[in-house]
């Protein structure tokens, strides 16, 4: 089983699809299906018929997720998206870094 190495609230690069190259936010992570949701990317559009809690229906506009192989993790200092490697610090904490700068993410 694959290892989820990104987090909720990382900030993230989209390397793949219809928002290449746009940034934001992770805001929530599905585990079972390798995929993650990023604030204001990735929205689709949802005709809902109407019912108890919508009268009028009509179509929303909600965000969809991404795979995880289609994003990367964003290095402020490279300003691009960037591999990572986890370091363990002198306390045993571990600690993501860069691997071309070097910098904590």
């Amino acid at each position: 089983m694959d290892r989820i190495r990104l987090k909720k609230d990382d900030n993230v690069v989209v390397i793949a699809g219809k928002a290449k190259n746009k940034t934001g936010k992770i805001t929530k992570i599905d585990i079972k299906k390798f995929r993650a949701f990023i604030g204001g990317l990735n929205i689709v559009k949802k005709h809902t018929k109407p019912n108890k809690q919508n009268d009028k229906g009509g179509i929303l506009e909600k965000e969809a997720s991404i795979h995880l192989s289609n994003i990367m993790l964003f290095c402020s200092k490279c300003n691009k998206g960037v591999k990572f490697k986890i370091e363990l610090d002198s306390k045993g904490n571990k600690n993501r870094k860069c691997k071309i700068c070097g910098t904590r993410l």
